[in-house]
């Protein structure tokens, strides 16, 4: 396969598209992480969900 005289640019390109694409990935799956422990750490201390109540407990 020839990609002509843009080879090296286009090889390029999608290598760093590729590795953007991997970072967000990334940042996302540990922001998902963080988000879970911030959440247990919440629910352990006591802190309730208001969509957990019932519309009578308030």
């Amino acid at each position: 396969m020839s990609l002509g005289p843009y080879s090296s640019f286009i090889v390029i390109s999608y290598a760093l598209v590729g590795a953007v694409v991997l970072l967000l990935i990334a940042g996302i799956a540990f922001d998902y992480r963080r988000q879970k422990a911030r959440l247990r750490e919440l629910e352990a201390s006591g802190v309730v969900r208001r969509s957990g109540r019932q519309a009578t407990e308030l």
